[in-house]
Parts: C-alpha cells; structure tokens; sequence
C-alpha cells in the first residue's frame, strides 16, 4: 500500500504527536526500554514499535474510527484496535513520586465527554462525561498528576480525595479554585454577604487567579487532542488516554 504514514517520515510526526522528531525519538526509546523486560514469545507486530506509537497518537489525536485509523497506517481495523489497547497504558504519564520542600502544584478538575456510560454521568454541561483531576507544577507547568477518572456529576472537593490525586501530591503545597473548599488546599479568600474584602486579600486573590491560569493554559493544550472533547474508548481506555496525552504535553514542553 502506498501513501501511508510512517515515522520514518518526519514530516508526520510533529500532526500527530505534537513533539518534535528529537522528542518522539527519545519517548520510542524510553518505551522500548520499559517493553523490554515484558517481551513475550509469539505472533510479532507487523509495524514497528515507532509506527505503532505513532498510530496510537495519531488515534488521541484526531479521533478517527478504527474504520478510518487503520488504512492510514497500512493496517486492518483489527490490528488498530489491539496496538491502542496493548500501547496505551505504556504510553501512559507515570506520576511523581517526590516533590521538593519549596515545590508549589495547582490542581483543577476538567471534565472529558465519555461515550461509556458505566463510567460517567451527565455533568454540568447535560453531557455523559468523566471527571479528571489534573495537577501541575506551577514553576515548570509541567503536568505531575492525573487523578482516576470519576463520574461527571462528582465535585471537585470530592473528586480530590477519591481520584487519588491527593495521596499522590501528599504534603506538596497545592492550590486550587474555590471549589475545593475544607481540603486543606490554598483557596482564595471569600467574600461574605454584605461584605468587602481588604485590599490585602483582594491582592492575594489577584494573584492566586494568575498563577491558576497556568493550569487553564495546560488544558487548553491538552483540549487540542480531539480524544480528550469525544472520548470514544472503553472503561480504563479514557484514563490511559488523559495519561497519554499528559505525558506528550510534558514532553513537548520540556522540549
């Protein structure tokens, strides 16, 4: 078959990863190297390990069918479906286990439209969606932590704690919206009813809005992925996707 994307080809890579060929170079290597020690006997892939992570990027990416997918990439429907399956959970961001004394993180759920319903509920926007609580570090705005999807419909403060997002940031100063009222987390100030805040607090509400932003930035990128607007995937599918995309984001701003 002709007219296919390889990655060998360079010109593919920066559409459908998002990285420059230097970066997904380093992120086949990183895979290859994690891969190795779980190598079975059997049936080999027909595309290499660098056409098969390509295609898997390329599937978050643009949200094609595998009816669409699979011809791209010289492949059948079949095979697609088993390189997104077997090469999604590997591609997956692995979260920090240490932070350092003086490390700030931010933290905000963002909500993905899920099409299993076994997973989701409706949310605040009336669609079927998943909750994913998402934590970045402020200074680097690299993406430290993605919580466990949850239920559309479940709130911030709750999906905090039973995402697992809070056991994975332990002690790390984190801040947060108003949303995450009685977690501990650093909020903005309330203004009570008939009430004016001081100025002070009216400056430190200035600037923790500005520093949120940059979570808002990190999911403006990931949002570009069209799998994180109309997730099609099954049960841990959506996670291993949000995981997926976490850590090209990471890659390609740690350049």
């Amino acid at each position: 078959m002709t007219a296919v994307i390889r990655a060998s080809v360079p010109s593919w890579i920066g559409p459908c990863t998002g990285l420059s060929p230097r970066c997904f170079r380093r992120l086949v290597t990183a895979v290859r190297r994690e891969t190795a020690a779980g190598l079975q006997r059997g049936r080999p892939w027909r595309l290499p390990l660098e056409d098969r992570i390509l295609l898997v990027t390329a599937y978050w990416r643009t949200n094609l069918t595998m009816r669409q997918i699979a011809p791209l990439f010289g492949t059948s429907k079949s095979a697609a479906d088993r390189i997104i399956d077997h090469l999604g959970p590997l591609l997956a961001l692995q979260s920090r286990k240490r932070f350092a004394k003086d490390t700030v993180l931010i933290v905000d759920g963002t909500l993905v439209p899920t099409r299993d319903h076994t997973i989701a509920e409706q949310s605040k926007d009336y669609r079927y969606s998943t909750a994913h609580q998402v934590v970045i570090d402020a200074d680097t705005r690299l993406v430290v932590v993605v919580g466990r999807p949850l239920p559309g419909n479940r709130h911030d403060s709750r999906g905090w704690e039973e995402s697992g997002a809070k056991a994975a940031v332990g002690k790390a100063m984190t801040i947060a919206d108003g949303g995450y009222q009685v977690t501990g987390l650093v909020i903005p100030h309330r203004r009570r009813k008939g009430e004016d805040l001081p100025a002070w607090k009216e400056a430190h509400n200035h600037s923790h809005k500005q520093v949120r932003a940059r979570l808002e930035h990190t999911f403006a990128r990931m949002k570009g992925w069209k799998m994180v607007r109309d997730c099609r995937l099954n049960g841990d599918g959506v996670h291993h996707a949000m995981l997926g995309i976490a850590r090209l984001h990471t890659l390609a701003l740690a350049g």
